[in-house]
């Protein structure tokens, strides 16, 4: 399973939410430190390094922003430790909740 499939299905059993976008941003990162093809020392093995989340549910309502993305991270932790070296979150409170 990629690392994107695996964020989307783990945000999806943990918010049920009513809008998700799990965008790879790792081809814009390309030469730079870290990424595996920047030829640098400490550059990661995993090709899908970076990626931008867009999430809305009704699971963040009454969170603060940085509550949110506590929230993500735990969820996310484990491809956090792992090869994911960038994670940019744009999480958002479902109408009505």
């Amino acid at each position: 399973m990629s690392v994107k499939d695996s964020i989307t299905m783990k945000l999806t059993v943990a918010f049920s939410p009513t809008s998700l976008d799990v965008i790879d941003e790792s081809h814009q990162h390309a030469g730079h430190i870290g990424h595996p093809a920047s030829g640098h020392p400490g550059a990661m093995s995993a090709s899908e390094t970076h990626f931008r989340v867009k999430i809305v549910s009704a699971a963040f309502a009454g969170k603060s922003r940085i509550e949110q993305h506590r929230m993500i991270n735990r969820v996310l932790e484990a491809e956090l430790k792992g090869g994911v070296h960038a994670l940019a979150i744009e999480a958002r409170v479902a109408e009505g909740a």
